[in-house]
């Protein structure tokens, strides 16, 4: 299930650094102007074998009159609603302020998992001054210095333990989970009631321990699958959305929820910048991913249109272009069980299981006659292949020398196997370990 960590606090308190810190990359600006975060970033982060998405955002600012401070008071109340666990960060350095005294009250009314964190604790008698966080009765404060990582560890471990207690219900039945994403307006919602219409045979949703029900049971036309909710079968809840970050922040959890995303795109915009991110989600979560290209009846077209905008797409997600692409009319419910046909064969794809014994006999002539290529003198050898257990393809390839082997290898060799293996609609993982 999704797991969202949603960093919230005023403007400057070191949000950006923590969340570089926790998901060990750079991605967030870090500069101390006042509001640089205008938008916020994803990553992601595990402690302790647990893992969790983590939410940059803005700084909470209260009665201002700056346009882009309601902007991101608006993008932080969503932030709250979806988060599973929110980290409230406050300055040592600036003690306790009305604005964090009115962001705390803000806070204390969503009914979530708030831990209390006291940044730029950098010596003793900081810690000391860290204690005036306690009259904001919010329980522990958290004294933590983003920027060395002092006291992180401990704040990583309260987090597990409040995600561990906020795990949301799944179903029990194995069977595949669907999950509709895509920009506003591309046509979510239209294709999610096409699918669970009154005609339809919906068995009763099931119940989450936390929020509401994000999984629906889907049974007709010989389907059986979830379909995980992100456009409109769960209540939005009393906030004023900013619709492209309420984009981002459900894509985002359906995405973790589901096995296989249809990537719904408006045919009469193009592929843009968003779908390529949502694209992009759905890979770097090892989810398999059908691309419906809908709204295909307004399209003016020739013999070479479908073919053209197919390039498009390929070339804007390469270099995994192994992904089948449907043109849909999803309002005149044009191909739209074939797209489930497909979704479902992305499903059987990406829990494809291929013998040990199979993948050496196929593979180690083909790395014989083109083996990786040698570098500073030092010749890798590969000597066995095998599946790794997990819940997507993933392949270890055993050799001398794991450290030499270049990254246009790892892609003849994922080439090799989609060769052999129908992998479509799949991202393939490739590890090389040492013999």
């Amino acid at each position: 299930m999704a797991n969202i960590v949603a960093l919230v606090g005023r403007p400057n308190v070191g949000k950006s650094t923590l969340f570089n810190r926790l998901t060990q990359s750079r991605n967030a600006i870090v500069d101390a102007t006042a509001g640089v975060t205008r938008d916020r970033h994803y990553g992601k982060s595990d402690w302790n074998g647990m893992e969790f998405s983590v939410i940059d955002t803005g700084g909470y600012v209260v009665g201002s009159d700056d346009v882009f401070e309601e902007q991101i008071r608006r993008q932080v109340a969503i932030a709250v609603e979806e988060a599973s666990v929110i980290l409230f960060l406050v300055d040592t350095h600036e003690s306790l302020t009305p604005m964090d005294q009115e962001v705390a009250d803000i806070l204390r009314r969503s009914n979530k998992k708030v831990l209390l964190v006291a940044n730029k604790v950098d010596s003793s008698k900081h810690h000391s001054e860290a204690a005036i966080f306690y009259q904001l009765g919010m329980g522990e404060v958290f004294n933590i210095s983003s920027i060395s990582g002092s006291g992180t560890g401990e704040l990583l471990d309260a987090v597990v333990n409040a995600l561990e207690k906020t795990i949301e219900e799944v179903p029990e039945e194995d069977l595949p989970k669907f999950a509709v994403v895509g920009r506003p307006n591309v046509g979510k919602s239209s294709l999610i009631n096409a699918l669970i219409g009154e005609e339809r045979n919906i068995v009763t949703n099931i119940p989450g321990t936390t929020r509401d029900s994000i999984f629906t049971r889907y049974q007709s036309f010989g389907f059986d699958f979830y379909l995980v909710d992100t456009a409109g079968l769960r209540k939005k809840g009393k906030v004023t959305e900013d619709i492209e970050f309420y984009s981002v922040m459900r894509s985002v959890r359906a995405i973790e929820s589901a096995d296989v995303c249809l990537l719904l795109v408006d045919a009469t915009e193009g592929f843009q910048a968003q779908d390529q991110n949502i694209f992009g989600l759905a890979t770097r979560n090892n989810k398999g991913v059908v691309i419906l290209v809908n709204k295909w009846d307004l399209v003016e077209k020739d013999h070479k249109t479908s073919k053209e905008f197919e390039a498009r797409i390929h070339e804007a997600i390469a270099p995994f272009k192994d992904v089948p692409i449907i043109f849909t009319s999803v309002i005149n419910k044009q191909r739209i069980l074939k797209a489930m046909e497909m979704a479902v064969e992305v499903y059987r794809n990406r829990t494809r299981k291929i013998t040990t014994s199979k993948l050496n006999e196929v593979l180690l002539p083909i790395i014989e006659n083109t083996p990786p290529p040698s570098l500073k003198g030092k010749y890798i050898r590969i000597k066995y292949i095998t599946q790794l257990p997990t819940h997507y393809p993933s392949f270890a390839f055993f050799c001398n020398l794991p450290q030499y082997v270049r990254e246009a290898y790892y892609r003849f060799l994922e080439n090799k196997i989609r060769e052999h293996w129908d992998f479509t609609g799949v991202p393939i993982k490739i590890y090389f370990r040492k013999k």
